[in-house]
């Protein structure tokens, strides 16, 4: 799971280009928007495209879990692992 974790963080930052950060400065549980790394909706966007290239596990525009698997790299984390694990990506 910490492979996982670093990965979707060096996503963030290389899909994000927030190239000022560094993954370690990410912290797992910290909010991923708003007051955390203070991202917005378009970069949620790009986000879940760029998941979607890297570990091939999709997000629905109408579920209302999306705003729950992005809240954290931990969230990230454990939604990614769990879709590839069960086949659901």
């Amino acid at each position: 799971m910490d492979d996982l974790k670093r990965q979707i963080k060096e996503l963030i930052i290389s899909a994000l280009e927030l190239e000022d950060i560094k993954p370690e400065a990410i912290k797992d549980a910290e909010p991923i928007f708003g007051a955390g790394l203070g991202l917005d909706s378009i970069d949620a966007l790009e986000l879940g495209v760029a998941i979607k290239k890297k570990f091939g596990v999709k997000f629905s525009a109408e579920s209302e879990d999306n705003k729950k698997h992005f809240a954290s790299v931990d969230a990230l984390a454990a939604y990614i692992g769990s879709a590839m694990a069960g086949g659901r990506a």
